[in-house]
């Protein structure tokens, strides 16, 4: 084998300090160990990695097109040797976060990015699904943490905090048949005999029915594809803002408007783990990202 951590270290300090004497200063070597070192990596490969014909030795052309390998493989090994001292002080190799379909991914997404940049060699896995399904994932130790609306009573079993709100509105497509020709606000009670679009588990009951409004109502699991099922007419639905605001501007969908109320139903959003497994370091810089800061 003719590369290694300490001879990658080496050609790259005389690559970037110019001289075998500069580079031995920085290594904390004298001179004639590099010119040695150098010597020994140069006969392994069976090439010249400098030109020793100068005053200082001076890279060959060969030596050049492995610099930019070199570099990354020892910023990879210096990612490497943080992340073990990071495991052995409390970092999990693996963090598992939850997301119901229905919020908005802006949090979620600014919270992952800067936990990415503090620890890249972190496995991150986002598992999105309905609201009963991600609690069912947290308990079952599935996700480790996870990010849900408030639920109407306290789980003793978990540990919570909130982070914001998200407002659902309720929306329907341009060309529904059952609103086509109306003219003006409706009454919110006009909407229970109309079918709605929920997204929900496909195999645990309703824990939260506060979106609930419709006597009948059509379930499906994805966000995406209960947009597109009320896009197509076949139904209303409550959906977050910050995600139907786009389709609402391109007039893909239309948020109603009540003689009787605002159209708007306002659900607190909290992170959420168990008391009985307390959170990695990974995970407490989660939950701690997407605190909001004491006013």
């Amino acid at each position: 084998m003719s590369f290694s951590p300490s001879s990658i270290e080496l050609f790259l300090a005389v690559i970037e300090r110019g001289s075998f004497s500069a580079a031995a200063r920085a290594l904390g070597k004298v001179p004639s160990a590099v010119s040695m070192g150098i010597a020994n990596l140069e006969a392994e490969l069976g090439y010249a990695l400098f030109d020793r014909s100068h005053r200082e030795p001076q890279p060959t052309a060969l030596a050049n097109a492995l610099v930019p390998h070199a570099r990354l493989i020892a910023e990879q090994l210096k990612q490497l040797q943080v992340h073990a001292l990071q495991l052995s002080l409390g970092l999990e190799s693996k963090l598992s976060i939850g997301v119901v379909a229905d919020i908005g991914p802006s949090r979620l997404l600014a919270a992952i990015k800067v936990i990415a940049q503090r620890h890249p060699l972190l496995d991150i896995e986002v598992l999105t699904a309905p609201q009963d399904d991600v609690l069912h994932l947290l308990h079952s130790g599935r996700v480790s943490v996870c990010l849900a609306f408030a639920g109407l009573a306290v789980n003793v079993l978990e540990r919570f905090q909130f982070i914001g709100s998200e407002q659902l509105v309720a929306t329907i497509g341009a060309a529904h048949p059952a609103f086509a020709g109306a003219h003006g606000p409706l009454y919110l009670e006009d909407l229970v005999n109309v079918r709605q679009i929920l997204v929900a588990s496909r195999d645990l009951p309703l824990a939260d029915a506060r979106p609930l409004v419709a006597e009948s109502y059509w379930r499906t699991d994805s966000l995406a594809m209960a947009l597109d099922m009320v896009e197509s007419g076949i139904g209303w639905g409550n959906f977050p803002l910050s995600v139907v605001a786009p389709l609402l501007a391109a007039g893909r969908l239309k948020r109603l408007d009540f003689h009787n109320t605002e159209n708007g139903l306002l659900l607190p959003l909290h992170v959420v783990w168990l008391k009985n497994q307390p959170l990695g370091k990974g995970a407490a810089a989660f939950v701690q990202l997407l605190t909001p800061p004491l006013l």
